[in-house]
């Protein structure tokens, strides 16, 4: 309900569907999504991120709290494909973490490329920086793009050069803040002492280690802005300014998500949460224009 509420006010898409993936299965839908050039999907993650339970969590109920059922998410990646193999798009997109390339993840990866094969198509991974497209942010994230048999192209070629932008050059003209914005993102005390005692590009452990002896608060960074920022989480809180003892505004997040300043959350910690969580809007453009010009023949 969280996500369908903020893509209607921002994107309001023809179609929506909020219910869980595999009912679409089912279903009636409208014919022209059976006529689809590109379905994209990025099932949930966190079961194969590095910073999350991994094989713990995988087989097991979850709640997330954009409000959908309880799922089990290692799971909803075959879902997605058995709706790749009912709407038969001529390309299928799915996105996950470089997570999904370590350990005993690799054998579930194996089984997602086997089973885009059995469903008809040619499937290709690839790992890609953020930072290369584009992105004020260096965040890998996994590609699988597959063809469908039927459609006479040579292997996509997908490696994008982009310049690097540092975090700073992002957000140069958005750092005069507004008093509300001011009031919404001070830190504890015990946070600018540790900020003080840290460089840029550095968490807060040898700070904490320092005063308490403890190796903790190694989440929280005080950022860097000669370069692009690192992975941007969930947690706002964990992400200092790199000049001004404060964590970043929404519209700083925007920027180094890549998003369009326009884009509206009912809350600046809500609209934050979501660009921790997603696809930067300019790494997906890349991979787009990549599919577009040489499977589909188009210009995006």
């Amino acid at each position: 309900p969280e996500m369908a509420w903020h893509y209607k006010l921002n994107i309001k898409p023809k179609h929506y569907f909020l219910c869980p993936i595999n009912e679409l299965l089912t279903k009636e839908l409208p014919p022209e999504l059976f006529e689809l050039d590109i379905l994209d999907g990025s099932p949930p993650c966190s079961t194969f991120s590095m910073a999350g339970s991994r094989e713990k969590a995988w087989g097991k109920e979850k709640h997330f709290r954009e409000g959908q059922a309880k799922q089990v998410l290692s799971d909803l990646f075959f879902d997605y494909l058995d709706l790749v193999g009912r709407l038969r798009p001529k390309v299928a997109i799915a996105e996950n973490v470089k997570g999904m390339l370590i350990g005993n993840a690799k054998g579930y990866t194996k089984m997602v490329m086997a089973r885009f094969k059995e469903l008809g198509y040619r499937p290709q991974l690839f790992l890609l920086n953020a930072a290369d497209c584009g992105v004020p942010q260096k965040r890998e994230r996994v590609f699988f793009c597959a063809v469908r048999n039927d459609i006479d192209v040579p292997p996509l070629k997908l490696a994008p050069t982009h310049r690097w932008i540092s975090a700073g050059e992002a957000t140069s003209d958005v750092q005069v803040l507004t008093a509300e914005e001011r009031g919404d993102i001070g830190m504890t005390e015990t946070e600018h002492r540790y900020w003080l005692a840290t460089k840029k590009g550095s968490n807060f452990q040898d700070a904490c280690k320092k005063e308490t002896g403890k190796s903790s608060w190694f989440s929280r960074v005080r950022m860097d802005d000669s370069g692009p920022c690192n992975t941007l989480t969930a947690n706002h809180n964990d992400f200092k300014h790199w000049s001004d003892p404060r964590r970043l505004t929404y519209r700083e997040w925007k920027r180094l998500g890549s998003y369009p300043d326009d884009y509206r959350a009912k809350t600046d910690k809500i609209g934050k949460y979501m660009i921790g969580m997603s696809v930067p809007p300019k790494m997906t453009e890349q991979v787009a224009r990549a599919v577009c010009q040489q499977w589909l023949g188009v210009a995006p």
